[in-house]
């Protein structure tokens, strides 16, 4: 009986905890220190299921290549305009801030709704490819859900319809 008890109150208290825990932005974790563009590269993946990048072909032997590959944007005419595009779509989506914005790359934060996880969202643009690469990680956590990639998706479907 008092086994019960006990697994009640852990059942009710822990995620009370994590919940509060969230609101106070104890789970936001630290923004990245190794973000932006390197020899035409945005940061490979995470080790754990919970980023995608359009680049993840080019880490081969990457244990999350498979989970975290995504295409980039494609794009025709003023890859500048496009990017643009992409920064006006980043500035109305809610919980998102962008924090870096230049003439080829962005980056913004997310923040989720409940819990207020923060993920790093990355764009580029690569004018000899026509295209825009993407890279969206979570900060904590070694699963996302499918969070990046419900993100990125979004993202693209918003792009493509203007």
């Amino acid at each position: 009986m008092k086994t019960l008890w006990f697994i009640g109150l852990v059942a009710i208290v822990l995620p009370t905890l994590v919940f509060f825990a969230g609101q106070f932005g104890f789970l936001s974790g630290r923004p990245p220190q190794d973000l932006g563009v390197k020899d035409g590269r945005l940061k490979p993946p995470s080790v754990t299921p919970n980023s995608v990048s359009s680049q993840a072909k080019l880490y081969p032997d990457h244990p999350q290549r498979g989970y975290a590959d995504i295409a980039p944007f494609s794009y025709s005419g003023d890859g500048a305009v496009a990017l643009r595009k992409v920064d006006q779509i980043l500035r109305n989506t809610p919980k998102t801030t962008v924090v870096t914005e230049t003439a080829d790359y962005l980056y913004a934060q997310s923040t989720t709704p409940l819990l207020k996880f923060t993920d790093d969202v990355e764009f580029w643009l690569s004018p000899e490819e026509h295209v825009i690469h993407v890279r969206s990680a979570s900060r904590l956590g070694r699963k996302d859900f499918a969070v990046n990639r419900t993100r990125v998706e979004n993202i693209r479907a918003q792009f493509l319809q203007n």
